[in-house]
């Protein structure tokens, strides 16, 4: 037969074979439903952005994951995790001292100094709302005082395998708090074994009890009295009190050289990820970011369900 003749067949035939094939698969439609553009991958605020599947290890999204950058207060993970290792007591009383005010940024504290709380709802503060006084306050009373506890922060970095990363305080002020995304899925790993890190960073709200001395009664007779007020603290990510989320563990970081970061372990489309944005820019950027990459990897499984039916069904 020549080349023609072998050409027309073809043509002739291939109507039939395609019509043949599809007659056996009644949800190959549905692939019609799922846009190309809902399986692209993300583009996002965050100069460094990293998305793993924590329980395969398997690399889901990367952008300049090897870059290293300031990461604020994501340093307080690792402050918790030193401070648990140590296995103190967690009702012991730490009093805030001025050693523990930052005099490198001048933040701000409701922590006032003479506060006295135990190490348990030190530990909350720091994680929940960042308090840098709480974290320097755990630090500062761990055994051998600042100088050990920094040293066994680059330790533990050091055992993590966490190659690019160097601490020098246990806050996150300075901007020599140093690490890349791809280290912070090692630190989120390491630190989603702990309970208690996990039970407190996705605790939404968080109250403390502190005494006050009052004036009450009036100009010409009052009296000053001892009251207990109640203070609320919320977490710093408010995504830990959206309904929508399934999110076991968070923590936050600004400063103005490390821009908005978020560390998160998440349950998204039947997968418990690791999130590390770095570097933001802007105040809700990262909080952006983070929706994306749920909508992304929530689309990204419709995707591949749709095709695993298509599969079953003789495609």
């Amino acid at each position: 037969m020549n080349l023609p003749r072998l050409v027309l067949l073809c043509a002739t035939l291939m109507p039939f074979v395609w019509s043949g094939a599809h007659a056996r698969t009644p949800y190959v439609q549905n692939l019609a439903y799922i846009s190309p553009a809902s399986t692209e991958e993300p583009q996002l605020n965050a100069l460094s952005a990293l998305v793993l599947n924590q329980s395969n290890g398997e690399l889901l999204y990367r952008k300049n994951i090897d870059v290293e950058t300031p990461i604020a207060s994501i340093t307080k993970l690792m402050t918790a995790m030193v401070m648990l290792d140590a296995h103190l007591p967690m009702d012991a009383s730490i009093t805030i001292s001025a050693e523990d005010v930052d005099t490198l940024r001048h933040s701000s504290s409701r922590l006032a100094v003479g506060t006295t709380l135990s190490r348990s709802e030190m530990l909350h503060l720091a994680l929940i709302a960042s308090e840098n006084r709480a974290a320097y306050a755990l630090a500062r009373n761990y055994p051998g005082g600042i100088t050990r506890f920094i040293a066994a922060m680059n330790n533990k970095a050091r055992k993590l395998l966490m190659t690019h990363t160097s601490f020098e305080d246990p806050t996150g002020l300075t901007s020599n708090n140093r690490s890349t995304a791809e280290d912070l899925a090692k630190l989120v790993d390491a630190a989603s074994k702990y309970p208690q890190i996990r039970d407190i960073t996705t605790t939404g709200t968080y109250e403390i009890a502190r005494p006050a001395l009052v004036r009450v009664g009036h100009k010409r007779k009052s009296e000053w009295r001892h009251v207990v007020r109640r203070v609320e603290f919320h977490n710093t990510n408010r995504l830990v009190r959206d309904t929508n989320w399934n999110i076991e563990l968070s923590k936050t970081g600004f400063i103005n050289e490390a821009g908005h970061c978020l560390v998160m372990q998440a349950k998204i489309a039947n997968k418990q990820v690791i999130i590390v944005l770095l570097d933001a820019y802007g105040k809700y950027s990262r909080i952006a970011d983070a929706e994306r990459i749920k909508t992304w990897l929530e689309q990204r499984n419709e995707g591949r369900v749709a095709l695993k039916l298509d599969r079953m069904s003789g495609v």
